[in-house]
């Protein structure tokens, strides 16, 4: 049990611990009051029926209904003891966990779906079962061995033997369960990965006729992980059953024995039919450990990969909470690349905004133009060099306090289920009506919220499911806008925008410059930056050209008569830029 308790958290242990002592006090009164049924079998036996007492009898019967009594009282309480610990730990741990399962796609590398918060149930349920019973009762198992020995040396032999017989089914339990049920966990992250992403990817799916492969694909991941749950369970199920008859074998062996020893004249009938009794109870912890030895298996697993995601999140304290920046933004000398990978997509990048500038992003596809919106908001972290706020480097801010002075809009949109309004509001549930409608306002999505069936209240459905491309991103960039943040990072931000979305979005561009914040736009529309006064063409992970919009369109682009604007670099150079904005 105590592999599965928290070692490097103290308020798991301070909401735990006091629950597993009082636990194991009970534990022990309930193995003590085992004894009550063969003590009352020895005194019938030795007792009653020589004397033909039924007074003794009444008596004694008495006795034991208020010790059966009592017992299952404490095992009531037992039970209760252990369902609410394994509530205390999953409510000490959720958050932590879903914390870390959020950082994970970031510090590993890779999306593990839901699979902590799985652990997380099955931590708990095991909890919650009979499994920490069987563990609480195995030390009380030489109790019972002992008394067997001191009704007669051969019962307790034999009793022995048996108890050593059924640790050996245990151990090999251990080690042939082990390595299916680790890969059983595997298996069943790739295949509700593989449901997850068709169902997030559900019009794709039907609109290409994906529906049977993609079943087929999903089909194999699932035999794979039946298999494998099938081969831990024949292993489980075989041991436990081999165990159950071995013990009820057992009982009956000490049954006999007993009796020869009665024969003999060694032992009295009582002495006969208690260690039978004995025998059988001290070797049930083993049968129904072995019985729940899935589930242990399983939660132990479970917590070691809880452990080693909470470890990899690097949760610490929270920073000193800074003042809100005003003045500019810095990016130094910094690289970075997607998170598990070891080559960069940015590299070296160096440049600097005052506030009220507009910096307009350009460059190929694949040139590291995303790469740069994710290292501006903290989404990667800088593998080398810095972005700074005022001077303050991004992990100097606490996550949440950064969050406030940050707007973003990713290339994907993505809205949760949920209202309108809690989703510009970004689930504050703090926020005011008058800040949600100035950041719809400031996005100039106002009267297309008011148009929607119940306005601000409309629910959107999981991934804005009820909105079309155009609306979820213009509702996006008021998330985006919402609280007046400093810096706005919009990659993409009129991929789905009609002229009139467009002519929105560089108003909204506008008004956040007039107010002193900066925005970042990364585009490759060039109406997207009608509302910038800076340009910075990105090729190869590194910057290409950075300055004044006009400077740099005319020095490094050809003109595209059309739009009135260029389209792609003539000559990759790098010049400093005067002004709002520097780079180097």
């Amino acid at each position: 049990m105590s592999s599965l308790l928290p070692t490097r958290r103290p308020s798991v242990f301070a909401s735990c611990r006091g629950a597993l002592l009082g636990v194991a006090v009970l534990s022990g009164l309930i193995n003590i009051l085992y004894l009550s049924g063969s003590v009352f079998m020895l005194e019938v036996y030795d007792r009653v029926v020589p004397s033909r007492s039924v007074p003794t009898l009444i008596g004694l019967s008495v006795i034991l209904v208020v010790l059966y009594a009592f017992q299952g009282l404490f095992d009531i309480l037992r039970t209760r003891i252990l369902s609410r610990a394994g509530a205390a730990l999953d409510e000490d741990l959720s958050q932590p966990v879903l914390q870390a399962l959020l950082k994970a796609p970031f510090t590993a590398g890779k999306d593990i779906g839901q699979q902590p918060l799985r652990d997380l149930d099955q931590l708990r349920a095991f909890l919650a079962g009979s499994g920490p019973t069987a563990l609480f009762d195995l030390p009380w198992m030489p109790l019972y061995l002992i008394i067997c020995f001191a009704f007669h040396p051969l019962i307790g032999i034999v009793a022995c033997a048996g108890a050593a017989l059924l640790i050996v089914f245990t151990l090999l339990t251990e080690v042939l369960t082990r390595s299916s049920t680790r890969e059983a966990v595997g298996a069943a992250v790739q295949r509700n990965g593989i449901a997850e992403s068709a169902r997030r990817n559900a019009e794709v799916v039907k609109a290409l006729g994906m529906g049977r492969r993609i079943g087929r694909r999903w089909g194999d991941a699932n035999a794979r992980y039946l298999s494998l749950q099938q081969r831990t369970s024949d292993v489980s199920g075989g041991f436990g059953a081999t165990s159950k008859v071995l013990r009820l074998l057992l009982q009956s062996i000490v049954l006999a024995v007993g009796a020869y020893l009665t024969i003999k004249g060694e032992a009295s009938g009582g002495i006969m039919i208690a260690s039978s009794i004995l025998t059988s109870r001290a070797l049930a912890p083993v049968e129904l450990a072995i019985a729940n030895w899935k589930g242990f298996a399983t939660a132990r697993q479970g917590w070691k990969r809880l452990n080693t995601l909470m470890e990899a999140s690097g949760q610490q304290e929270p920073p000193l909470q800074l003042p809100a920046p005003k003045a500019m933004l810095t990016v130094e000398q910094a690289s970075t690349g997607a998170p598990g990978t070891q080559r960069p997509t940015i590299q070296e990048v160096s440049f600097q905004l005052q506030a009220g500038s507009g910096l307009g992003i350009i460059g190929p596809s694949a040139s590291g133009k995303s790469s740069l919106a994710r290292l501006l908001v903290g989404v990667w972290p800088a593998w080398r060099g810095k972005v700074r706020l005022d001077g303050a480097a991004l992990e100097q801010w606490q996550s949440e306090h950064l969050g406030t002075h940050l707007g973003y809009l990713p290339q994907d949109v993505e809205l949760f289920g949920g209202s309108v309004a809690q989703n510009i509001a970004r689930f504050d549930d703090e926020a005011t009506p008058q800040a949600i409608i100035a950041a719809a306002m400031a996005a100039d999505v106002h009267d297309l919220i008011l148009q929607l069936p119940e306005g601000y209240e409309t629910q959107i459905g999981e991934g804005g499911a009820a909105l079309s491309g155009g609306q979820r991103q213009r509702i996006a960039l008021a998330r985006a806008l919402y609280g007046d943040p400093f810096l706005v990072v919009l990659d993409e931000p009129n991929s789905n925008l009609d002229a009139r979305g467009e002519q929105a979005l560089t108003r909204a561009v506008e008004n956040v410059r007039a107010r002193g914040g900066i925005v970042v736009i990364i585009a490759h529309r060039p109406s997207a930056l009608a509302g910038v006064d800076l340009v910075m063409i990105v090729g190869d992970g590194r910057v290409q050209a950075f300055g004044p919009k006009d400077e740099v369109f005319n020095k490094t682009l050809r003109p595209v008569p059309a739009s009135g604007l260029p389209s792609a670099p003539a000559a990759p150079i790098m010049r400093p830029a005067e002004g709002r904005g520097a780079a180097s």
